[in-house]
């Protein structure tokens, strides 16, 4: 990169509303189509009259730009100074939802957003500003005094000090406060007990493979007796909670008459400190044979994080499934690839409703936390940036390990053995079972040995399983069921979400993070991807119907979908509630690999 880098400023409050304006920019950049390179850039705001100006210190294909300084341009052209990240976001948000001129999306322009929705985004953004500056000051300060996370894995969560860098807000998390921050952040390290309920079996619904990992023949409640270390009285159901979630719960009308009837009792916190993980509502214990995903209803980023009965069910099906064998041939092509297994789930149902609601506010599914997971690393947290702190955690692998070649060569290996170990093993999962991953950065997680050498993959969310629609029959004869509760949409649609999930958002983004810690130049790198996308063609060609279709689309096309968060942001879209035609805002841009196509031979 070239130039002075503003991230590297020691004022934490100085390189958080940087690192704003840059994700805001990356934004619009990608959301309005603008062509740029690398120099001056100047983003004209025609409601207005004024202009943002500043220069592409990093010019990226996979988009992870770095910019200079911003500053305000008058309409007479005159500078008028730095300009504040929370302007910046009003005036770009203003562009963008009254006018809608600028955003060309799959299903036309933007319709113009509501006023509410925009104050919404800027709230949100003072909201994250102050919250990145603290993550900064104090991680600056616990590397300076020597502190560091000995657990990699868990290490590799707490990574993430800038967030999503193409959100406008990637660290807003309203309803939490400066002192449950410290508890319940994993950026700080945070820890805590979890919060028990004890509920009357007859308003609890839940589901185990007792013989599946982590499960020790226990069914859910058993295995959550077992986790709190408190005898439940009267055959009731111990149930747990994040503490937060536990406080706004009591406030909830259905909840309170339940407590109140007796059917369900605040046991309170009790048992160990467990760990938040890079989701803050999934939690880790060391040791422990289980991790835990909880209900949290905080708005993080675009959606609140409450469990929908579907997603319950959905992550216990897969384990089934797999079980069953549906995905052994998979398996058997990539040994070192796997999928982190969810199986038990448990919820309190609403009274009269023995199905449940489709959102209850206190459930909790059970996730295999494996013997080998310290060796399991987060991908968003291998190539976040880490102002300050040095290059990202990627970076400071391929560079301590690059003894016995140049860093560039060191960059290209690990960025083949990405692709041929994690990227092409959810491509042939795909091919042979129509199950696409929603395998964005934060569901992906990569195993290295002591070398840094990536030796495998894993892939975890009960909720981001899509269905190609054409090979449901195909899952239900493996299954014996009637209907199922993951995804199911058309193919066409599972091929444009993975499109951006797989390649844009997670296997470029390891292009992306080497390119810009200045280890290898990204084009090379692309070649690399490219190359061996196009060696895995026969495999996957041969694992299902037409199962080379999607990594020949990547190579082929000149444009790929790619989600436009900015959008998502202001047409209020909740991610986890809305229809999965209509999930986020998406777009057509540039395919980055059209400009690898080195040795296609065609």
């Amino acid at each position: 990169m070239t130039g002075h880098d503003p991230l590297l400023s020691t004022d934490p409050a100085a390189v958080s509303a940087h690192a704003h304006l840059e994700a805001l920019l990356r934004c619009w950049v990608r959301e309005t189509g603008m062509e740029i390179t690398a120099g001056p850039l100047r983003i004209a705001l025609p409601r207005t009259g004024l202009t943002l100006g500043t220069e592409v210190l990093h010019f990226s294909a996979t988009d992870w730009h770095r910019f200079g300084p911003v500053r305000l341009i008058r309409a007479d052209g005159g500078d008028a100074g730095p300009v504040d990240p929370i302007l910046a976001a009003a005036l770009v948000a203003d562009e963008a939802a009254r006018t809608g001129q600028a955003f060309s999306t799959e299903d036309g322009l933007l319709p113009t957003a509501a006023a509410a929705e925009v104050a919404d985004l800027l709230g949100r953004t003072s909201e994250s500003l102050t919250r990145v500056a603290r993550y900064i000051e104090v991680r600056r300060s616990a590397e300076a005094s020597g502190e560091h996370e000995s657990d990699g894995f868990l290490a590799a969560e707490q990574a993430l000090l800038l967030g999503h860098l193409r959100h406008p807000a990637p660290k807003s998390r309203d309803g939490l406060s400066e002192a449950e921050d410290d508890r319940f952040a994993p950026e700080l390290r945070g820890g805590f007990a979890l919060h028990w309920f004890e509920a009357d079996p007859s308003i609890v619904s839940h589901d185990a493979a007792i013989d599946g990992p982590g499960m020790a023949q226990r069914t859910a409640p058993q295995l959550f007796a077992d986790l709190s270390g408190i005898a439940a009285v009267d055959g009731r159901i111990l149930l747990p909670a994040h503490p937060w979630q536990a406080r706004e719960l009591r406030t909830r009308p259905r909840i309170a008459a339940l407590l109140a009837a007796g059917t369900l009792r605040d046991v309170g916190e009790s048992g160990p400190q467990w760990r938040p993980t890079s989701s803050l509502r999934t939690v880790y214990l060391p040791g422990e044979s289980v991790m835990l995903k909880l209900s949290l209803g905080l708005r993080l980023t675009n959606s609140r994080r409450e469990f929908t009965r579907t997603e319950l069910l959905r992550g216990l099906e897969v384990h089934r499934l797999l079980a069953a064998g549906l995905a052994d041939s998979t398996f058997t092509a990539h040994p070192g690839f796997r999928v982190l297994r969810d199986p038990a789930w448990a919820a309190v149902d609403e009274p009269g409703r023995p199905t449940g609601p489709t959102v209850t506010g206190l459930e909790v599914a059970v996730r295999e936390s494996p013997a080998d997971i310290t060796d399991l690393r987060c991908l968003a947290g291998l190539v976040a940036p880490r102002p300050g702190l040095g290059r990202s955690l990627l970076g400071e692998i391929v560079a301590t390990h690059s003894s016995s070649s140049t860093m560039a060569e060191a960059a290209a290996a690990w960025t083949a053995d990405y692709v041929d170990r994690v990227l092409v093993p959810m491509l042939h999962l795909y091919a042979s079972t129509g199950i696409g991953l929603e395998g964005h950065q934060q569901n992906t997680l990569v195993q290295l040995d002591t070398t840094g050498r990536i030796v495998g993959g894993a892939f975890r969310d009960n909720q981001g399983y899509y269905l190609a629609s054409s090979r449901l029959p195909e899952l239900l004869r493996v299954s014996a069921a009637s209907a199922s509760t993951l995804a199911v949409v058309e193919d066409a649609l599972v091929d444009d979400r993975l499109s951006y999930y797989l390649l844009r958002n997670q296997a470029l983004a390891v292009v992306g993070a080497l390119g810009v810690d200045g280890l290898a130049e990204e084009h090379d790198l692309l070649a690399v991807v490219a190359d061996r996308l196009r060696a895995a063609l026969p495999d996957l060609a041969e694992a299902g119907p037409d199962g080379d279709r999607l990594a020949r689309r990547w190579l082929d096309a000149e444009a790929l979908p790619c989600k436009a968060n900015l959008l998502t942001r202001l047409k209020g879209i909740d991610e986890v509630l809305a229809p999965l035609d209509n999930q986020s805002v998406y777009l057509t841009a540039p395919n980055p690999l059209a400009s690898a196509r080195l040795g296609a031979g065609r």
